[in-house]
């Protein structure tokens, strides 16, 4: 393994355990994820259905962001 995927796996894991703490922190706070405008969600009888497209793209944006920063911290 070279130096910078070294960078790369510990600039993940720490993104992971910010992430990991603001869930556990403002876990009510954040219930309205995945209760968007545009995520659909069926419910019938004996199935359900969840496709949360819009919260896939917001989460998408926001992960785009943030390798990104890093990147450019780490470049």
């Amino acid at each position: 393994m070279s130096q910078s995927t070294g960078k790369y796996i510990i600039a993940a894991g720490f993104i992971l355990v910010i992430l990991g703490a603001a869930v556990y922190l403002l876990g009510n706070k954040l219930q309205w994820l995945g209760k968007l405008p545009g995520d659909i969600r069926l419910e019938r009888q004996n199935f359900k259905f969840f496709f949360p497209i819009t919260t896939m793209i917001i989460v998408s944006v926001v992960l785009n962001l943030i390798i990104v920063i890093i990147r450019k911290l780490i470049g």
